[in-house]
């Protein structure tokens, strides 16, 4: 798919599914299969603007995965201090400008920091905008919304709650990818995946490569996208 084509969706949404079975498929620790995820959202990062994609979010640690085991949890922390340490160089020299979408409640003061000063030091890049959603729950993000707009004493509408999300200024995303073989959303985006395209992949997210996203986003640009109206009327 050529990067003018104006068919291919702008914002993709992964959720990245799948690393803890592929660390158990190789009789590994959970963690690595997380470690080898990083690895494969990085490709992904660098293969989406050639692709005419402005926007990936994806999905790193919902507000339900609290509930794993503590040494999973810790050893998510850990990987994300380190992949900001490392990665953040890299992403403001290729010009992606990354955010975090989620609450910071219950974050460690370390990580806290760690997520700020990527943001800062990332703000002013036009590139590839990358979200990444950590410690979020689509419906905690519906809660907030709601919350932040009662406090400043503003209607509840449909513009006012989209501009009050978290993902805000980010545009609803065009296709929804989910890898690893589950049919479900989990949680990710109930609010912002309304018209999303859904495409849903059986590659667990290490194994996840180019050729599976070019998939993902040729089947996109063949479906009709017709937000209420007819076949006739998009035509």
């Amino acid at each position: 798919m050529s990067a003018s084509d104006s068919s291919s969706p702008l914002h993709v949404a992964i959720v990245m599914d799948g690393n803890g079975r592929w660390a158990s498929k190789r009789f590994l620790p959970r963690l690595a299969g997380h470690k080898q995820g990083v690895e494969t959202l990085k490709r992904i990062v660098r293969a989406c603007p050639p692709r005419n994609v402005s926007a990936l979010t994806v999905f790193a640690f919902s507000s339900e995965n609290w509930n794993r085991p503590a040494d999973e949890v810790s050893g998510l922390m850990d990987l994300l201090a380190g992949a900001l340490a490392r990665e953040v160089s890299q992403l403001k020299q290729e010009g992606v400008r990354l955010r975090f979408v989620g609450s910071r409640s219950g974050l460690s003061e370390k990580v806290q920091q760690g997520l700020q000063q990527a943001e800062s030091e990332t703000a002013l890049n036009s590139g590839l905008t990358l979200n990444v959603c950590f410690n979020y729950g689509g419906r905690w993000d519906i809660v907030q919304a709601a919350n932040a707009l009662v406090e400043t004493g503003e209607a509840i509408t449909e513009e006012s709650l989209s501009k009050a999300m978290a993902l805000s200024p980010s545009a609803d995303p065009d296709l929804f990818i989910r890898t690893g073989g589950e049919f479900r959303i989990s949680n990710f985006l109930l609010w912002q995946s309304a018209y999303s395209e859904f495409f849903f992949s059986p590659v667990l997210w290490p194994d996840f490569n180019e050729q599976n996203l070019d998939e993902a986003l040729s089947e996109f640009s063949g479906r009709e996208r017709r937000f209420g109206k007819t076949s006739e009327q998009v035509r």
